[in-house]
């Protein structure tokens, strides 16, 4: 999944709505031979996501409120909002280098099962966010390079009709053909590949972070007790 500038700047509360930002670069699985840990990213990422899940449905509960029947009226509703989220003030914020600023709560209870899990509440929420738009990153290095600027005036003049105004969506056959004919294709892809290498050589310090809470996260994940009551809700959209 591509991550764009205008994807990313949402607040955290969006985010959170998956209980999990979903990665935009792969780093790989972490922690192996953990006990309890699987081997595989995509399983790693589902115990991941349990852990906090539960996380939050337990801290909710310890307030009196109930994932699993959320509340409808306005107040009540703010209210599992503000236990959920955070209120107030969002204390953590990460300006990316592509301009887009991410910002999230605090407190609440998913940052509250964020810290049981990494530890380092705030030094996770940034490497995360930065980790998660490394190829946001790169692209936005490929659209200031000069040879993919004068490629799409290329693409740009073969899609737009002699005499009239360049249309806002061009044939999906004309852009393919002009996409080829421009040059634009091989140079986006060239240029995609090697900023994205330079991104990650530039965020290592930043990827190494990433990796070590992640490990962290997974051993804290795999060392949960089982479950006590059914694990239901919330429902956070």
């Amino acid at each position: 999944m591509l991550c764009s500038a205008a994807h990313i700047r949402h607040t955290v509360l969006a985010a959170a709505a998956a209980l999990l930002l979903a990665g935009c670069t792969a780093v790989g699985p972490g922690a192996p031979g953990t006990p309890g840990v699987p081997s595989g990213a995509a399983a790693q990422d589902a115990l991941l996501k349990g852990a906090e899940h539960r996380l939050v449905v337990d801290c909710l509960r310890d307030q009196g409120l109930s994932p699993a029947s959320r509340p409808r009226a306005p107040d009540e509703d703010r209210t599992f909002r503000a236990a959920l989220f955070g209120a107030g003030p969002r204390e953590l914020s990460v300006t990316l280098a592509t301009g887009a600023t991410v910002t999230a709560h605090q407190d609440g209870c998913l940052a509250t099962a964020r810290h049981r899990l990494y530890g380092d509440q705030r030094r996770w929420f940034r490497v995360q966010v930065i980790v998660d738009n490394l190829r946001a990153e790169a692209q936005a290095r490929v659209r200031a390079d000069p040879a993919h600027r004068a490629a799409l005036d290329r693409w740009t003049r073969c899609v737009t009709p002699s005499g009239r105004p360049r249309p806002d969506r061009p044939d999906p056959a004309v852009a393919t053909r002009c996409g080829r004919e421009s040059g634009l294709d091989e140079v986006r892809a060239r240029l995609e590949a090697a900023e994205l290498a330079a991104v990650r050589t530039l965020r290592r310090d930043e990827l190494t972070a990433y990796r070590q809470l992640r490990d962290r996260a997974l051993r804290r994940a795999a060392e949960l007790p089982a479950p006590t009551h059914p694990q239901k809700g919330p429902t956070l959209s």
